[in-house]
């Protein structure tokens, strides 16, 4: 598989899982100014932009030498997603008047290399600020 087919996979787990856990999804891949977001959801008083990053190891193992999937998303990564969250809140009226504060997620997929099976999944809430 190459990185693209297995950030897509790892996409679809996480909006399994979020959606298993009573998060509604809006939209998907969403581009705003030469940025995306990968998930945009809610769940009871959040409206969620969710950061998808997904890894291969091999055996299963969950240690990633050059740190977790979460460490890539950089101070300018997260300044970009919260640009794009805010453009996207005012140009969507439905959610100019509903009384939901933003929240910036991070989900960490772990994928076994040789068969791509869910190892483990780790969502991180309020991840980094939408102030």
């Amino acid at each position: 598989m190459s990185t693209t087919d297995i950030g897509r996979l790892g996409e679809k787990i996480a909006v399994r899982y979020l959606r298993r856990n009573g998060y509604k999804i809006l939209e998907r891949n969403i581009h705003q100014s030469h940025n995306e977001i990968d998930i945009i959801a809610t769940d009871k008083s959040y409206i969620v932009f969710v950061e998808v990053k997904t890894r291969t190891t091999k055996g299963g193992d969950t240690y990633l030498p050059y740190g977790s999937p979460a460490a890539s998303v950089t101070k300018s990564k997260q300044m970009r997603t919260i640009s794009a969250a805010n453009q996207y809140i005012s140009r969507n009226s439905r959610l100019r008047h509903v009384k939901k504060q933003p929240r910036m997620d991070v989900i960490e997929i772990y994928l076994e290399k040789e068969n791509n099976k869910l190892i483990k999944l780790n969502h991180i809430t309020n991840a980094f600020g939408a102030n």
